[in-house]
């Protein structure tokens, strides 16, 4: 990176570690699609995107669940790590997006492993529990107002040692401003507070980018 008079700035750490990757033309696809289509640009960060990969992969994950699937960017990071024969349950509210999330899931091979249930996530949440799914990954990226609710449904979905990953922990430093207090501020906080302190959980958060909460259910 360049700056006044050509003077080359030093790169940040996550900058580092970006060039450290080639381009990925199924994920860099998926994008050009998200805008192409006015969608919300606010997947998981490409580096973030290789953890849920790798995170799902050594879990040994066969179903996995998302609540959030935008233009399929998670998606398609985590049908990579699934096990031969696995399953991806995407919730989306919005029926449009889940369209675009399809396509781009087709596009990049993985259009059989996934199942898109439209509508709000608690009420999809609440009819997996009584059709008695159970989950081997389960990754939050959806409404932040929410993420208590749903890490509190994710515990109860999920099989013993299974992964949750939510992602936008620090919500753009709003998390650690106490003077920032929005709804989703304090949604997020509480978010954080319970995978820290939750009995049920080991867990950590990192705090790069725009943090990635990380917990493995007892």
């Amino acid at each position: 990176m360049h700056g006044p008079g050509g003077i080359v700035l030093p790169q940040s750490a996550e900058e580092y570690v970006q060039s450290l990757y080639p381009e990925d033309a199924d994920l860099q696809m998926v994008m050009k699609g998200i805008e192409a289509s006015a969608m919300p640009q606010i997947s998981i960060e490409p580096v973030y995107g290789r953890l849920l990969t790798m995170l799902t992969a050594i879990a040994g994950a066969k179903r996995a669940l998302e609540i959030g699937a935008l233009g399929g960017y998670s998606g398609i990071c985590i049908a990579r790590g699934l096990r031969e024969g696995g399953k991806l349950i995407s919730l989306e509210l919005k029926q449009e997006f889940a369209e675009v999330a399809k396509r781009h899931m087709q596009k990049a091979g993985f259009g059989e492993l996934v199942e898109y249930r439209i509508g709000e996530a608690l009420d999809q949440l609440q009819l997996l529990e009584e059709e008695g799914q159970r989950f081997d990954l389960v990754f939050i990226d959806a409404d932040k107002g929410n993420y208590p609710r749903y890490l509190e449904w994710a515990i109860r979905l999920a099989n013993p040692g299974a992964v949750i990953i939510g992602d936008n922990a620090m919500l753009h430093g709003k998390t650690m401003d106490p003077g920032r207090n929005s709804p989703s501020a304090i949604a997020m906080r509480k978010f954080n507070k319970q995978i820290a302190g939750d009995p049920r959980l080991e867990s950590t958060i990192l705090p790069a980018y725009d943090g990635l909460a990380i917990a493995r259910v007892k």
